[in-house]
């Protein structure tokens, strides 16, 4: 009965510790002001889910996310021109896909974040489609509110969490 409890403890411990992992998403720039973040430079790398063997080496900053402004999916200049870099990084790239996951900030009801995280992610694909990106590579998803980049509750932390971001597989 005395090792019980200390053995539910140690249990309960390497349970909570292997829930806790998230993914790591690094970034290399420094935030700009309220709603004026660019895609361009962002920094924000993409997530692989590519093993050995996929062809291409993805590390860093490979694909970069892109910005929009509050209860908006239309992409700004800086937006297109993150595309392009995008775009132009797919083309040598002969990845299998690339999802575009649509992120919003905390503001909305949950059904309005999920519908505009979407129209978010669907307007980064058509752009890319234009620019010359194999459609079929491509899928969209949406989370709207639920994976902010930024837990903060503030106009810095909403426009980081105003984005769509993008996923190699």
């Amino acid at each position: 009965m005395r090792h019980t409890l200390p053995g539910i403890i140690g249990a309960a411990m390497i349970v909570l510790a292997g829930c806790s992992s998230k993914s790591a998403v690094s970034t290399s720039g420094d935030s700009a002001g309220a709603g004026t973040q660019s895609g361009v430079g962002a920094g924000v790398g993409v997530e692989s889910g590519a093993g050995a063997g996929s062809g291409a080496a993805v590390s860093g900053s490979v694909l970069g996310d892109i910005f929009y402004d509050f209860d908006s999916s239309a992409l700004s200049p800086d937006a297109q021109e993150q595309l392009k870099q995008n775009a132009v990084w797919m083309q040598k790239h002969s990845l299998p896909s690339v999802t575009i996951e649509g992120h919003c900030d905390e503001r909305g009801t949950d059904e309005y974040n999920i519908a505009l995280g979407e129209r978010r992610a669907d307007a980064a694909k058509k752009y890319l489609i234009t620019l010359g990106a194999d459609g079929k590579r491509l899928s969209t998803v949406s989370y709207g509110e639920e994976r902010p980049f930024d837990p903060g509750h503030n106009e810095d932390a909403w426009a980081k969490n105003r984005r769509a971001h993008f996923v190699t597989k």
